[in-house]
């Protein structure tokens, strides 16, 4: 049988490094911004909610740093 040598030892607590706090494990695991520079486009639509708006390449650079320099304040 597969890992019989292992299956049943006892879980490993690090005796040198304090465990994680859940918040800390959360963290971790959060989800990253898949859609960056979303929010900069939602506030420019609604300013002009008449438009039709195409996306260039120039664009959406500009809504990626736009949303880059909000974060690093």
């Amino acid at each position: 049988m597969e890992y019989e040598d292992i299956i049943n030892l006892p879980h490993h607590v690090s005796s040198h490094y304090p465990r994680m706090s859940m918040e800390g494990r959360a963290m971790q695991f959060a989800p990253f911004a898949a859609l960056t520079g979303l929010e900069a486009a939602i506030r420019r639509a609604a300013q002009h909610p008449d438009e039709q708006v195409y996306f260039d390449d120039e664009m959406l650079q500009s809504l990626y740093n736009e949303d880059t320099d909000t974060e690093e304040e």
